[in-house]
């Protein structure tokens, strides 16, 4: 019998430590070469790693959320035959994942396409695929995550009874359960099930959230600005173009409201920027890559519409729907979950009346449109029932003036309240 330490291989060029997000052994199991150990993160993807020989696990480096450094010891694995016995491919380096790079999110925990966005077509799949499968566990027909499981086995709940909301059971489908009576009905008004508390570290990427949401509000003076949109016109003109849009997809509002962001930012360079705070240069870029805010199982990530100024209407609806779907599934690569200049975020029919957004830093600004909702309104001396939208915006004080955001936003509103003005060169 001999030991063999298995230290956490260079998973990347210029990587010098990594997060323990799950481990896939414990000591004293006994591991088959190529055998999945442990889904480490670092800032630039999730990696599965795999056991180069079999054998009994002895030691591991940590619990899920500590971070280890490159070359230390990750698992200590005891062999039959001793070192003498690895074979020759013993030190190979893991495969990453396909491309998983947390994005710098903002304050939206909803899609701004997809869930959001009124009539929207998008599909969202909810089963668990290549970055979630290494968190996910199947026993029988069941699929959930070991703390779904630990959880379950603690309240005494046959997971197969209970009815999964995607492709995998989730904590809120136990809640669902618990609360209407394992299945015999509903609960008396005003009575739930008690719950004990729930210790939930913060690791992976609800770790790297909580560092670029305090980074922003911590490095940024960010002020907030709002205005109420009529948009009316739009709707009207959305409807006609979605009943004769033939073999086109389905038209939200977040095409044409792109569309207006594109024109309007010419006049205001300072809003489509990124500011350099260290180097003390802020960078107004001249194509605008517009980040869309979108809400996943593995947490908040931003897809990046690149040159967003150069495509119609149609063409945004396509590639909206096609990056949301990416981020979703994990299929997303690196250079689409990055890069953005401008992030437009949406708690769509959830808005409420106005969003405050967090910046994704280093940008200087994010927009946040709101829910529609149908009311009256004076037109000249009569009332008229009007669609009314309230957006939002939050700018970097340190580089935008409030005077630049007022007007920036007025643009905005001349153009949706006029959407001929979409088209018109």
């Amino acid at each position: 019998m001999g030991t063999f330490t298995f230290k956490l291989p260079d998973i990347g060029e210029g990587i010098a430590e990594a997060e323990i997000v799950a481990w896939h052994v414990k000591i004293g199991d006994r591991i088959e070469e190529d055998q999945p150990i442990a889904d480490m993160m670092t800032d630039k993807a999730t990696v599965e790693m795999e056991s180069p020989v079999s054998g009994v696990v002895t030691a591991v480096a940590g619990e899920a959320g500590d971070v280890i450094s490159i070359g230390s010891m990750l698992v200590e694995i005891e062999v039959e035959g001793g070192e003498e016995a690895l074979p020759a491919n013993a030190d190979k380096a893991p495969k990453p994942e396909p491309e998983f790079t947390p994005p710098l999110p903002n304050v939206s925990p909803e899609p701004v396409e997809g869930r959001v966005m009124q009539d929207s077509g998008a599909s969202t799949s909810s089963a668990p695929t290549d970055h979630t499968k290494a968190v996910l566990s199947v026993r029988g027909s069941v699929t959930a995550s070991p703390a779904v499981r630990a959880r379950a086995k603690s309240l005494g709940v046959e997971l197969s009874l209970v009815k999964a909301s995607g492709g995998h059971v989730r904590h809120a489908d136990l809640d669902a359960y618990l609360s209407y009576g394992a299945g015999q009905g509903y609960r008396a008004a005003g009575t739930s099930a008690k719950r004990d508390d729930e210790a939930v570290k913060v690791i992976g990427m609800r770790r790297r959230i909580a560092e670029n949401m305090a980074a922003s509000k911590r490095n940024i003076p960010h002020f907030s600005y709002v205005e109420e949109f009529d948009v009316t016109a739009m709707e009207a003109m959305r409807a006609d173009l979605n009943d004769n849009r033939g073999t086109r997809p389905k038209l939200t509002m977040l095409p044409f409201l792109i569309v207006a962001i594109c024109k309007a930012i010419p006049a205001f360079p300072m809003i489509n920027a990124r500011y350099d705070d260290e180097a003390g240069v802020v960078t107004r870029h001249g194509a605008i890559h517009l980040g869309m805010a979108t809400q996943t199982d593995a947490g908040l990530m931003v897809p990046v519409l690149r040159d967003a100024q150069d495509m119609n209407v149609w063409q945004l609806a396509h590639e909206i729907t096609r990056l949301a779907n990416a981020a979703r599934d994990g299929t997303a690569k690196s250079e689409e979950l990055s890069g953005s200049t401008l992030t437009v975020t949406s708690l769509g029919p959830l808005g409420g009346i106005a969003t405050t957004p967090v910046i994704n830093r280093p940008e200087v600004a994010i927009i946040g449109p709101n829910k529609i909702v149908e009311r009256p309104v004076f037109v000249g001396d009569t009332i008229e029932a009007r669609k009314l939208m309230n957006l939002s915006i939050s700018c970097d004080h340190r580089v935008v003036d409030g005077w630049d955001a007022a007007s920036f936003v007025q643009a905005l509103k001349k153009l949706v309240e006029t959407p001929v003005l979409l088209f018109a060169d």
